[in-house]
């Protein structure tokens, strides 16, 4: 775990912070969706084979399971369904297309030509790589400048580099925060104390818990 840091939430959307209870239910409701044949219900189906790779480069299998072996893919895809307003679906589903886009361009694919993840690495890596502040700074500009026109029912449209740069984290970040609410990690790999559990006020927490973060599930 200790390559899985967990990053700083951009609140570019995806905008949960908490795993409230409904959060939850509809994390354990997934579990079900997550065998060897999965059907996205907010996803197309190429558009989900690309959403499944992606999240297993993001965190692969290591001495842990990967993202898609606790169902991340499947939970996202949920999430994005029922939970999202349309305004977060449209930029998520912006955002994967010019991703999608620039993927086939580079690896010299023709539509209908299924992606790997030796094509899609090298775009999802220049999309997260480390930006100057004034050229950051721009992008959330940018961004703002976007939302609030589609506030306000107003044409508006994002350049590929923002819409892959805004895709690549909201989605990096979106997959750490559930693969962490994950009932697996939460109970496996996490610090993990049922409640009612025993309370201790003040304790060393690399005796508590071996020097790991508690699990919220």
């Amino acid at each position: 775990m200790n390559r899985r840091i967990a990053l700083k939430n951009m609140g570019l959307a995806l905008g949960y912070t908490v795993a409230t209870p409904t959060i939850i239910s509809l994390m354990q409701s997934c579990k079900q969706d997550s065998g060897p044949v999965w059907t996205p219900v907010f996803f197309s189906a190429e558009e989900g084979a690309v959403i499944m790779q992606l999240a297993d480069l993001i965190l692969p299998k290591t001495d842990t399971p990967s993202a898609t072996e606790v169902g991340v893919h499947t939970f996202l895809d949920r999430y994005m369904m029922e939970v999202s307003d349309p305004k977060e679906q449209e930029l998520i589903k912006l955002g994967l297309g010019r991703f999608m886009e620039k993927a086939m361009a580079d690896s010299g694919k023709q539509a209908g030509d299924p992606l790997t993840p030796e094509d899609l690495e090298p775009v999802l890596a220049g999309a997260l790589k480390k930006r100057e502040k004034d050229a950051e700074a721009q992008i959330y500009e940018t961004l703002m400048t976007y939302n609030e026109a589609m506030a306000e029912g107003q044409p508006a449209e994002l350049d590929g580099d923002v819409s892959r740069f805004v895709f690549a984290n909201q989605f990096r970040d979106a997959v750490i925060w559930s693969y962490k609410t994950s009932e697996y990690v939460g109970e496996e790999v996490l610090a993990y104390l049922p409640v009612p559990g025993e309370y201790i006020g003040c304790g060393d927490v690399d005796e508590l818990t071996g020097g790991k973060a508690w699990s919220i599930s």
